[in-house]
């Protein structure tokens, strides 16, 4: 499978665009972002938990990343409330195994460099947001490697930010509010994808908006 497979071109998509799909766990549902590959694909997507549903232990061939957005996401190393971050590196491995309020995650599969061993559980909806040097932006750094940067930022109303061309790409998940691009509305659950040389201009809506960001990870996509 193909699925905005092409990281030199501008990828989006909103929630009324999503097309959930059967896992081959039962209660297990995913909205694939971007695929290349079967089952064993490098892939970001959404997937949804159903109460008391499970996955069948995997190994993390090119590592995993999640950001749980609802519920409480857990696996046998622990219970991972909404707003939690976490890195598993290649050769890692896990069962996950959902409770009654069920789980919706965003995550991103083979997308580690090799190198990248730190393995991660951040409980980020505990920690507070630091002022930018940008006035109106406040963020939370989750990871640094190389030059990959993955953070949440929370911009204040009509806030823009113009970018200049970017040397290892952008991707953004909003979580909260709006967020613009020229005249094209990104509500909550919108995903964009910008590639090595873009130079976006974002704005935040009028009541402003928060959302995942990941730069630098594209350049060898």
């Amino acid at each position: 499978m193909r699925l905005n497979a092409d990281f030199s071109q501008f990828a989006a998509i909103t929630p009324d665009e999503y097309r959930w799909v059967d896992s081959p766990s039962p209660g297990v549902k995913r909205m694939m972002l971007d695929r290349i590959g079967d089952e064993v694909a490098r892939a970001t997507s959404l997937v949804r938990y159903a109460p008391h549903s499970h996955f069948d232990r995997h190994a993390h061939d090119g590592g995993e990343e999640i950001l749980v957005l609802e519920g409480v996401f857990a696996d046998e190393h622990g219970a991972y409330p909404a707003g939690s971050y976490l890195r598993n590196p290649i050769g890692t491995g896990h069962t996950p195994r959902i409770g009654e309020e069920g789980a919706l995650i965003l995550v991103k599969l083979h997308q580690f460099d090799p190198n990248d061993k730190l393995q991660l559980a951040v409980p980020a909806h505990r920690l507070p947001w630091q002022p930018d040097r940008r006035l109106g932006v406040t963020y939370k750094m989750l990871h640094t490697f190389g030059q990959e940067r993955v953070s949440l930022e929370r911009w204040e109303g009509d806030v823009t930010v113009e970018y200049p061309p970017l040397s290892g790409g952008l991707e953004v998940f909003v979580l909260e509010g709006t967020l613009w691009d020229n005249d094209a509305e990104y509500p909550a659950g919108s995903w964009c994808r910008y590639p090595v040389g873009a130079s976006p201009q974002l704005r935040a809506g009028k009541e402003g908006v928060m959302f995942y960001l990941k730069r630098g990870h594209l350049a060898a996509a």
